[in-house]
């Protein structure tokens, strides 16, 4: 009955087995194994067993074949030899055809393979924790990232040894939460390498793998090296926040420190701090003096100033202190320390002695915004220089009326952005030989209907001390441009003031960009229009905003040019396209000899740099004469024109059709389409 059992399992078995002589002739086979071979089993007796499975041992020792029959694809077989008695004669082969398995052996050696080439190139690693046994294991890929050979035994004690102190908290309550909630989980940290000295910065996500009653059993996770990302984040956050010539915080870093102190109710002094006459130093010794003057006070103000206070420069030569928990007269006395430091270091050239005026401002009390606060200790400032510079002024509540004051006149700027009452009036660029107009500046104007009536010297100052002139500024150049689309006359052109503060904002030559390309308007129809002031006191950032504009068509003019003795210097660094002459110059050009001689200088450094000029103030017929036989071709003023509302010039011009753009075929314009 065994017998027969075992014959019949020989039959069914999907193993074949094959008996040989001692030189591999096959004396007889089960079914299987001619299956195996693809032979009629009634063909196989006699065949050599070599010549059919290259590779098969010809004598007793385990081994593997590949046999590769014709039009098929691979096949492994693992192949066993064995003595079928003590006698030493027949031999006993058995065959299993052990394919899938051994490809799927090789697939998840591929993929094991390919996930840590993964890792290295993406410099991310895997770990995970048995909870049971309070084991974790790391991926080969992370113990190197980790300054580590493959293979090294890590525990969780050894790990948390090298991560940063402060960041170690962080880990354990989310990992604490994690197995709590059973919920996925992430977090940052820094830790030093094997090495003891180097720094990384990981990014960890993982999840928790729980049995069927909910209990944890496993923490699986990545860990993924963000060093470079966030050192490149870093610099741009610094970037952001940070003022370039001095390496000091900028506006935004002081405005935003005081609107997040008074959010959490705290309290203290700012102080405003400007620099006496730096406009001398710039004019008289140059601008590269100027930028060391600034670096100088800067270091000066941080070596001298506790590291909790924030020190920052808000644009020229103004910087700002925050003093948090310092009452004004505490502060006050930091102030005339400051101050009286100052006045002996020697900061600027010996023929040049270097004051500073002083506005100090509490801050705290209920009501105050960070604008208030700011407002209070300019107005503080604005005191010290009116009595004689070089002093320390508290602000008073004596004050309230001039802030008052200040705070209704941006109400209502923000009241007539919002409801339409800001108007634009247009005032002619002549060509002196002919009369005709060859373009308008656009002056902004405040028509909102109340009283007193408030003119561009009343509201224009305090815009600029508020980020608000930053809307009012974009606004006056989208209503230019959508001026332009409605009139399409390529005669029609307008130049456009831009304060000192747009210029510090990076994304306003995009948004200038954006409006042209968008409506259609040749570049060329817009003129921008930088004061020389603001060019010199933001000059990286009138050089930026000039180069950006200019590379697309738009016409740059340097305003009021002349009006600092180093303006010949700045057309070196400004790619312009022309320049309006300050009035100072023609204002008596007709009387006196000094400004006819000083106007021909500038006439002949326009020319041969091939820059456009035009002459301001321009306000009886005997400073056209003059100014034509210096070489002047344009003018602007009042007596060529005064400042008209803009609806007067356009009642003259060509219009689109309602609901049409008219879109004017340029190449910059198509390339940014």
């Amino acid at each position: 009955m065994g017998g027969a059992w075992h014959r019949e399992v020989l039959q069914r078995t999907d193993i074949g087995y094959g008996v040989t002589d001692p030189a591999t002739t096959l004396r007889w086979a089960n079914p299987a194994l001619a299956g195996i071979l693809g032979i009629d089993p009634e063909h196989l007796p006699g065949r050599s067993l070599s010549a059919l499975l290259p590779g098969a041992p010809d004598r007793p020792r385990p081994g593997l074949a590949l046999l590769t029959p014709a039009g098929e694809g691979h096949r492994w077989l693992e192949v066993t030899c064995q003595r079928l008695d003590a006698s030493g004669g027949d031999l006993l082969y058995r065959v299993a055809d052990v394919t899938a398995w051994r490809d799927r052996e090789l697939e998840a050696t591929h993929e094991a393979d390919a996930l840590r080439r993964a890792q290295v190139l993406g410099r991310m690693g895997t770990w995970e924790w048995h909870i049971a046994e309070d084991r974790v294991e790391w991926s080969d890929t992370l113990l190197g990232m980790f300054g580590y050979p493959a293979g090294t035994a890590l525990d969780y004690a050894a790990y948390t040894g090298h991560v940063h102190p402060d960041d170690l908290p962080t880990i354990q309550s989310t990992l604490t939460e994690a197995l709590r909630t059973g919920a996925g989980f992430s977090y940052t940290h820094r830790m030093t390498l094997g090495d003891g000295v180097t720094e990384r910065w990981f990014e960890c996500f993982g999840e928790v793998v729980t049995d069927p009653d909910g209990t944890p059993q496993r923490v699986l996770g990545t860990a993924h090296d963000i060093t470079q990302s966030r050192r490149v984040h870093d610099e741009l956050l610094a970037l952001a926040e940070q003022d370039p010539l001095t390496g000091l915080a900028n506006r935004r870093a002081v405005t935003r420190e005081l609107e997040r102190r008074l959010a959490t109710g705290g309290t203290g002094s700012l102080l405003l701090l400007d620099l006496d006459n730096f406009k001398d130093v710039n004019d008289l010794r140059g601008h590269a003096v100027g930028d060391r003057l600034m670096r100088a006070l800067a270091a000066a103000l941080r070596t001298r100033l506790e590291p909790e206070h924030l020190i920052g420069r808000l644009g020229g030569d103004e910087f700002a202190v925050v003093l948090p928990d310092t009452g004004p007269a505490d502060a006050a006395r930091v102030a005339e320390h400051l101050r009286d430091t100052i006045a002996r270091l020697p900061l600027a050239t010996p023929a040049t002695r270097t004051t500073i005026s002083t506005g100090v401002a509490g801050y705290g009390t209920s009501g105050d915004t960070w604008e208030l606060v700011l407002a209070n200790a300019d107005l503080a400032l604005y005191a010290s220089k009116a009595a004689g510079r070089n002093r320390v002024t508290v602000y008073e509540p004596g004050h309230y009326a001039d802030t008052a004051k200040r705070v209704s006149v941006l109400d209502r700027l923000r009241g007539a952005l919002d409801g339409g009452g800001l108007a634009l009036h247009a005032m002619p660029m002549v060509r002196l030989a002919t009369g005709r107009v060859l373009g308008h500046e656009l002056l902004l104007r405040l028509e909102d209907g109340q009283e007193p009536r408030l003119g561009p010297a009343d509201f224009l100052p305090e815009a600029e001390r508020t980020n608000l002139v930053h809307e009012i500024d974009r606004w006056v150049l989208a209503t230019a441009i959508d001026t332009l689309v409605r009139h399409p006359d390529p005669e029609l052109r307008f130049n456009v003031n831009v304060s000192g503060r747009t210029l510090e904002d990076p994304e306003f030559g995009g948004f200038v960009l954006d409006r042209l390309a968008g409506a259609g308007v040749a570049p060329g129809r817009l003129g921008i229009e930088i004061t020389e002031t603001a060019a010199v006191t933001n000059l990286d950032a009138a050089r930026t905003l000039a180069h950006q504009l200019r590379g697309h068509g738009c016409r740059i003019v340097l305003d009021d040019f002349g009006s600092g003795f180093g303006s010949f210097v700045h057309l070196k660094h400004l790619p312009i396209t022309g320049i309006k002459i300050d009035g100072e110059f023609v204002r008596g050009i007709d009387e006196r000899g000094p400004d006819a001689v000083l106007v021909s200088g500038i006439m002949r450094i326009a020319q041969g740099l091939g820059l456009s000029a035009v002459a301001e103030w321009v306000e009886r017929p005997e400073q056209v004469r003059t100014l034509t036989s210096l070489g002047v071709r344009v003018g602007q003023g009042f007596h060529l024109g005064g400042p008209v509302p803009l609806g007067q010039v356009l009642s003259a011009q060509p219009q689109a059709p309602d609901g049409a753009l008219s879109p004017e075929r340029n190449p910059a314009i198509d390339r940014r389409s």
